[in-house]
């Protein structure tokens, strides 16, 4: 047999009927069987997964070469064991639940053959509700970095790999690790390739969500997931001299693994297991999150991983269970700053200096999460008619600068999720009118805001916003009516009668209908002067 092409490796452990697809997708590559070598390893399986991997060597004998052994626990040894009959020119891991494009791996070949890469990544969709990053696949590159694109965020092995490169220096996946082993093996093939490319213009790999969530990592531990992590991170910073380099590969860490150990089932875990967890990402805090890092954070991972770094487990589980009942706390505004008051802010005992705590990054989202209509209704005096709100806001401090108007228009699209958006500089905002004061809630949750806003006498739609100035820039926040009972339409004018109403719309925001009672349709004044003309001459 001449060398194949490629030898794909599939690490096999009870993923029936998963299975079938995966290999049905691998023989049926239009690459061709002569140029594919699979090597599968059943890793003490107790389904009927040993026995269809047997069907498939004998009905493809030039082809599927089949291992059985006894369960290792996790997917590197059967992998590594693979690595060593592997015959091919490339090697390419995928995972024996999923399965590829008819089309991938010959896609691939051509790809590396092309432009002699030594890792080569095929694009891949989340099927069955699982999610898969998207932002690396934005276009056909075949030439990128580990350290300014976003493969970082795409560390899972299932990649094309030159095996000249993965012989040449000896990797293999470590063994002692049940989450993750594939991201050592993944990020020191990327420091060490020569050229990595990325495959947008076809689907290649399909990862699949199984049903019973059986798969090891949703069942790893806090501790069993944070050992792996740490150990990742240590083999990343032996590779990886400390700098803007090793920040750039290291954030996803701190981003993801690290964040979603400090959401909201930390408060579950039992005390002790609270304390373990908090040291541990203490002291990789300690260890990478550089200056850098820790600026280019969002607040709230931000003063989570503070609060861990300090040892302040009691502030820490009072930091995401405030945040899970309640929403984000306010924000403190002090001049053209914005701090988050979290648990330990300016706290001695926590020792946590005031910057973590100090909003980097845009607080749309929070100023909308935290913006809260509280009462809605009607003032008539003669004439006149005003619009009489009473909100909270997620702010503390100086708001003086928050005024309610009547805004012509709907919100973009883009502002749709956060709920709020950032006017750009220049950008024209609609008139302060009517009398407004802001006032601290007595009980420290923000500001209360007072607002009476006339409504003019015409036909017209408008959303009720809030505007308000935060650490140097102007925010745009939709009121939501909360499911608040709305004041009753009513009439108001003698000269010229009009009706108004409060309603949410679709999304459930306050907005405000007037229209005049009575209006001529247009002609009719010319049809009622034709018929006088001639009655007339009658």
């Amino acid at each position: 047999m001449t060398e194949p092409d490629v030898t794909v490796v599939v690490a096999v452990y009870n993923t029936m009927p998963y299975l079938t697809e995966c290999l049905n997708s691998l023989v049926g590559q239009s690459i061709g069987t002569e140029r594919l070598q699979v090597i599968a390893v059943d890793d003490g399986s107790t389904d009927d997964s040993g026995r269809e991997l047997d069907r498939f060597a004998e009905r493809y004998p030039g082809t599927v070469t089949v291992i059985h052994q006894e369960n290792s626990g996790g997917p590197a040894a059967p992998s590594n064991r693979a690595l060593e009959l592997a015959t091919g020119r490339f090697v390419y891991f995928i995972g024996s639940d999923d399965y590829l494009g008819e089309e991938a791996l010959e896609r691939m070949v051509a790809c590396a053959d092309a432009n002699e890469s030594d890792v080569v990544i095929g694009k891949m969709v989340g099927t069955n509700g699982r999610y898969v990053h998207q932002k690396l696949y934005t276009g056909d590159r075949t030439d990128i970095s580990l350290y300014d694109s976003e493969l970082p965020y795409t560390l899972a092995n299932t990649k094309l790999f030159r095996r000249e490169l993965v012989e040449k220096h000896g990797l293999r996946f470590p063994e002692d690790l049940p989450v993750g082993s594939d991201q050592p093996f993944t990020i020191e093939a990327c420091v060490r390739a020569r050229k990595i490319s990325v495959l947008s213009d076809y689907t290649y790999y399909y990862a699949v969500k199984r049903g019973d969530e059986s798969n090891i990592t949703y069942r790893a531990d806090h501790l069993a997931r944070l050992r792996c992590t740490a150990r990742i991170m240590e083999h990343t910073a032996g590779l990886v001299p400390a700098g803007p380099e090793r920040d750039a590969v290291l954030k996803r860490h701190f981003d993801w693994e690290l964040s979603k150990l400090l959401k909201k089932d930390f408060t579950a875990l039992d005390p002790d297991t609270r304390r373990q967890v908090c040291e541990g990402i203490g002291a990789l805090v300690e260890a990478y999150f550089t200056d850098a890092l820790r600026d280019g954070t969002g607040v709230k991972r931000r003063v989570r991983f503070g609060l861990a770094l300090r040892g302040a487990v009691e502030e820490l589980t009072r930091a995401i269970a405030d945040e899970t009942e309640h929403g984000a706390p306010p924000f403190l505004l002090e001049g053209d700053r914005a701090f988050a008051l979290y648990p330990g802010f300016r706290d001695a005992g926590v020792g946590l200096d005031e910057r973590w705590y100090e909003a980097h990054e845009t607080v749309a989202g929070r100023l909308a999460a935290g913006t809260k209509l509280e009462s809605a209704e009607w003032e008539q005096d003669g004439e006149e008619l005003t619009l009489a709100l009473k909100l909270r806001l997620g702010i503390a401090g100086d708001a003086s600068s928050a005024y309610v108007a009547l805004a012509q228009g709907a919100m973009p699209e883009s502002a749709d999720k956060p709920g709020a958006r950032k006017l750009s500089k220049g950008a024209r905002r609609p008139e302060a009118r009517g009398t407004f004061t802001a006032v601290p809630a007595g009980d420290g949750t923000g500001t209360l805001l007072d607002a009476r806003v006339p409504v003019e006498a015409v036909r017209a739609k408008r959303g009720v916003r809030v505007y308000v100035d935060v650490a140097g820039s102007t925010y745009e926040i939709p009121v939501r009516t909360e499911g608040l009972p709305m004041p009753l339409a009513r009439r108001w004018g003698r000269t010229t009668p009009h009706r108004v109403a409060a309603t949410p719309n679709t999304k459930g925001r306050l907005v405000i209908t007037t229209a005049p009672l009575w209006e001529p349709k247009p002609g009719v004044g010319a049809r009622l002067r034709r018929t006088l003309s001639r009655s007339k001459r009658k």
